[in-house]
């Protein structure tokens, strides 16, 4: 039987601010507080662009600093990535390194074959996507759509193969939504079976406006009086914030009151501009607002002083305001504010989506696009049951539908927003959560010892591959 209460490691490449950080967060949080000792490993951890439970001694977070880049010349981003995690690995395995009862890896499975066998410990591994889905294309209909010709094929068929062969290797698999294990059961054929769903879940608590500072500079910053559409998401290409840029757009075309028109579009995500896909986001939505005449600014908490494009902002009240890395203060600000219609939620396919959560917990109003995680978080219809309206990721669609929101009475938005927060606490509370990652970790070291004979080649398959790879490299 495994004990009563455990101790376990979470291990999570990039501890920064987006929404697998954000359930890292609240699961080791949520853990903790059902008694158990939680420990999060990571290979990357700025204090300066982090959940604040990662920095203020809530959480304990070890941050391995590995001697490897993240990219070789803007490429090669995976093969890094596998390196940089087996550099964290052997932090663990060293003698002196603490012994734990389960290890909880999630994003990338490299380490779990190794943590077994080594550390004879059991792994439960939490999928958010598989990320043969995602590498340099777009998962659509069913369908991989990758960028690139044979030379990416060839460099991205041992990365899938260890991808699948290494997560195999998991005592445990867990999804964050029923979409993700069925696309995972699909296009990893020798895993037969298909993953428990254990949904995100969030701290009810962390949304509450009462103990946030309206008067504090950073939370004044973003508040206005003006209605105010709001889109939460890292300022990444496929999050698709330029939707909400053009459907914001034809809104404003639409709107007969001179009350409507004066509404404003608040995009705010987290923002690294070591990252060109960042980087050429903002640009581009910078672009997008240009061209449709709206005007712009940029700001960003204090003490947080991260490279910007250098383009000319509109001072005063802008169309639309661009936030970079918000604070929790912020974020709770703006979910809370009574001018803010309705959350924006642009991503298509996307895997769960944390944010249509975070908004139906301050009662906010969703708009999100019709596939994937979302579709199991909002509730479009039956009308009465509504929290929020799912439609396909176009603009004129998606302005209708923001006209929809905006002509909401009073007595209707009160009726949502009272749906919309007894949705999530009763299936997306961190309570829940945590509860059902419990049950996995435990059921998962209870199996007893780990037999590793029938690692071994795995393990050595892995370091083949891997070391191949970088002296075909350099």
């Amino acid at each position: 039987m495994s004990p009563e209460k455990l101790r376990i490691a979470f291990i999570h490449p990039d501890l920064g601010i987006g929404g697998a950080e954000r359930l890292v967060v609240d699961a080791a949080v949520g853990l903790q507080k059902l008694g158990h000792e939680v420990d999060i490993y990571t290979s990357h951890h700025d204090p300066k662009h982090c959940f604040d439970e990662t920095r203020d001694g809530t959480l304990r977070v070890h941050h391995v600093a590995p001697p490897i880049p993240r990219s070789y010349k803007g490429k090669f981003h995976i093969l890094f990535s596998h390196a940089r995690q087996l550099h964290l690995t052997t932090h663990l395995l060293r003698p002196s390194a603490p012994k734990y009862d389960v290890y909880l890896v999630d994003q990338l499975s490299t380490c779990v074959p190794f943590l077994r066998a080594m550390a004879k410990t059991r792994i439960v591994f939490y999928c958010h996507f598989p990320d043969k889905l995602l590498a340099d294309g777009a998962y659509v209909e069913g369908r991989i759509q990758r960028k690139g010709g044979l030379l990416k094929k060839i460099y991205r068929f041992p990365m899938d193969w260890l991808e699948e062969i290494t997560t195999k290797q998991a005592d445990t698999i867990l999804a964050n939504s029923k979409f993700t294990a069925r696309i995972f059961k699909a296009h990893f054929s020798s895993i037969t079976y298909e993953p428990e769903v254990v949904y995100p879940g969030i701290n009810l608590a962390a949304y509450e406006v009462d103990g946030v500072d309206m008067q504090a500079p950073d939370v004044q910053e973003v508040s206005s009086d003006r209605l105010t559409l709001l889109s939460l998401n890292r300022f990444e290409k496929k999050k698709n914030a330029a939707l909400a840029i053009e459907a914001f757009a034809l809104l404003r075309k639409k709107t007969g009151s001179a009350k409507l028109r004066d509404v404003r579009l608040v995009i705010a995500g987290g923002y690294d501009p070591r990252l060109e896909d960042n980087m050429m986001t903002l640009v581009g939505l910078i672009d997008r607002a240009k061209v449709n005449s709206l005007s712009f600014s940029i700001v960003q908490p204090s003490g947080s002083h991260v490279k910007i494009p250098p383009v000319e902002q509109t001072s005063g009240t802008p169309d639309v305001l661009f936030l970079l890395n918000f604070t929790t203060a912020q974020r709770s600000a703006l979910l809370s504010a009574p001018s803010t219609l309705a959350l924006l939620y642009t991503p298509e396919n996307e895997h769960f989506g944390i944010g249509p959560v975070e908004a139906m917990v301050c009662g906010l109003p969703v708009l999100a696009c019709n596939s994937g995680g979302p579709t199991e978080s909002v509730v479009d219809q039956p009308a009465e049951d509504r929290t929020g309206w799912l439609r396909p990721p176009q603009p004129e669609v998606w302005a209708e539908a923001l006209l929809e929101v905006v002509g909401l009475t009073e007595k209707d938005r009160a009726a949502l927003a009272e749906r919309a927060r007894r949705r999530a606490k009763e299936h997306f509370g961190m309570d829940a959560m945590a509860r059902g990652l419990e049950t996995a970790l435990k059921d998962a070291a209870s199996l007893g010892p780990v037999s590793v004979t029938h690692l071994l080649l795995v393990l050595w398959a892995v370091l083949a591959v891997l070391v191949a790879l970088v002296l075909r490299l350099f």
